[in-house]
C-alpha cells in the first residue's frame, strides 16, 4: 500500500472514530455492573467487527487480511480518539486464534474462529498456585477415559475467567514424564460440570482475575490441541502471541493515549500557576520516555514483520514483552508522581480502558501485572540471554 492509499485509510478510521467511538463510555464503564461490563464490550466489538477492524491480523478468510502499516494506522486513530479496548475479547481474538491457526485441527478452527467474531469469550488456564513463572511444573491432571480426558486441578490468575465461554487449558497426561514433555493442550467448554470459577479482588478493587476449580471435568477427545504429551509445544504458540504480536496495538495506546495524557498532566497548572513541565527535570524524563516510546514502536514493528516474514528470533517475542512492560511501569510511575496527592484519590477506573487510563495511582499498581504474565521479567532475561544471546542455560529439573 503506498503513502497515498495510507492517508486515505487514515482518514476512513479517523471519520469511522468520530463516528462510531462512544462518546460519553469513560462515564458508563466506570463503576458499571457485570453485565453492562459485558453488554457492552459485545456491542463494541460488534461495530468494529461490522467496520472490518476487529481482527486486523487474523488471515483474510477468517476476517483480517489488513497489511501491517494498515493496522498500525488503525491502531494510531483507535488509541488517538480515545477508543474503548477489547479488553473481554482479548484472549480470544490474539491467543486463542494465535494457537488455533498454528497448531489448531481445521475443524477446531472452523468451530471457533467464527464463533470468536461472533462474541465467544476465552481465558487462558495455564498459571497454578505452585506452578507461575515455572509454568512446567504445573499439575492439574487430565487422565485418558474412553472418548475423552478428565481433569482435575486448580488455575489461577486466569483473567475474565467469569465471563468465559472456553478456556485454553494446559494439564498433565503424563505424570511420569520430565515435566516440559508430559503436558497436554486441551479447549475446555466453560459450560461443563465441575467447574468452579472464584474471582480475586485485586488491591485496585477491580476483580479481574479468577481462580478456576476443576473436579473430574470431562473434556472430549477433539478437544486435544496438537498431539498428547505435546501440549509445551502448543503453549509457546499462545505465549509467543502474549508476548509479541499483542504489543502492536499496546504500543500504539502507550504511545498515543498514555503519553499524551502525561504530557497533559505536565501541562496542567496548578493554583499557584506552575506547571510541570517547566521544571527542566520534568521535560527531560517527558523527552527519555518519548525516545523509549519511539524504540518500543519500532521494536513491535520490526517483530511483526520478521514473524510474516518466518525469519523471527527465538527470543523476539520476549524482547518486545519485557521492553513494553517494564517502560509502562517507568512511565505510571512517573504519572503518579506528577499527579500528586490528588492522584490517590482517584478509586475506580474505566473497566473498558487500558492499562494507561490516565488514573495514574491505579494504573501504576495494575502496571506491575504486566511484568508476571506471558514469563516474568526474569523468566524473559532467561529467554534473551539462552535463546537469543546463545549463552548457557540454566540448570533445570527434570
Amino acid at each position: 500500500m503506498t503513502g497515498h492509499d495510507l492517508d486515505g485509510f487514515r482518514g476512513e478510521v479517523r471519520d469511522w472514530c468520530r463516528a462510531h467511538v462512544p462518546a460519553d463510555w469513560r462515564r458508563s464503564q466506570t463503576g458499571p455492573t457485570d453485565a453492562e461490563f459485558v453488554r457492552f464490550q459485545h456491542e463494541w466489538f460488534q461495530r468494529l467487527r461490522r467496520a472490518g477492524y476487529a481482527v486486523p491480523h487474523w488471515p483474510r478468510e477468517y476476517g483480517g487480511g489488513m497489511s501491517l502499516p494498515e493496522q498500525i494506522v488503525l491502531y494510531q486513530e483507535l488509541a488517538a480518539h480515545d477508543a474503548p479496548r477489547l479488553v473481554l475479547a482479548f484472549v480470544a481474538v490474539h491467543h486463542a486464534a494465535a494457537t488455533l491457526l498454528a497448531a489448531g485441527t481445521e475443524e477446531q478452527r472452523r468451530r471457533h474462529l467464527p464463533a470468536i467474531l461472533d462474541g465467544e469469550i476465552w481465558v487462558q488456564g495455564f498459571s497454578e498456585p505452585g506452578a507461575g513463572s515455572d509454568l512446567a511444573a504445573l499439575r492439574t491432571s487430565a487422565r485418558r477415559d474412553g472418548d475423552g480426558y478428565v481433569v482435575t486441578g486448580q488455575k489461577v490468575w486466569a483473567s475474565g475467567a467469569q465471563y468465559a465461554d472456553w478456556c485454553l487449558l494446559l494439564a498433565r497426561t503424563d505424570p511420569g514424564a520430565p515435566k516440559r514433555r508430559g503436558i497436554s493442550y486441551f479447549l475446555l467448554d466453560m459450560r461443563s460440570p465441575g467447574i468452579q470459577v472464584r474471582p480475586i479482588r485485586q488491591a485496585t478493587g477491580e476483580s479481574h482475575f479468577c481462580e478456576i476449580f476443576l473436579d473430574e471435568v470431562r473434556i472430549p477427545a477433539d478437544g486435544l490441541v496438537g498431539a498428547e504429551h505435546a501440549g509445551w509445544q502448543v503453549a509457546q504458540q499462545t505465549l509467543g502471541a502474549e508476548r509479541g504480536l499483542t504489543m502492536l496495538e499496546l504500543a500504539e495506546r502507550l504511545g498515543n493515549a498514555g503519553f499524551r495524557w502525561l504530557v497533559e498532566a505536565c501541562e496542567r497548572a496548578d493554583p499557584g500557576g506552575r506547571r510541570a513541565v517547566d521544571d527542566a527535570v520534568v521535560a527531560d524524563r517527558l523527552a527519555a520516555l518519548e525516545i523509549e516510546i519511539f524504540g518500543l514502536r519500532a521494536l513491535c514493528r520490526d517483530l511483526v514483520e520478521r514473524h510474516e516474514a518466518g525469519v523471527a528470533g527465538p527470543a523476539d517475542a520476549s524482547v518486545v514483552k519485557l521492553y513494553y512492560s517494564e517502560l509502562l511501569q517507568r512511565m505510571t510511575d512517573f504519572g503518579t508522581e506528577v499527579g500528586g496527592l490528588a492522584a490517590h484519590t482517584i478509586l475506580r477506573k474505566p473497566m473498558s480502558s487500558g492499562w494507561e487510563s490516565g488514573a495514574w495511582v491505579l494504573d501504576f499498581v495494575g502496571s506491575w501485572e504486566w511484568t508476571i504474565p506471558g514469563g516474568t521479567s526474569e523468566i524473559q532475561r532467561t529467554i534473551i540471554a539462552e535463546r537469543g544471546l546463545g549463552l548457557p542455560r540454566e540448570p533445570t529439573g527434570t
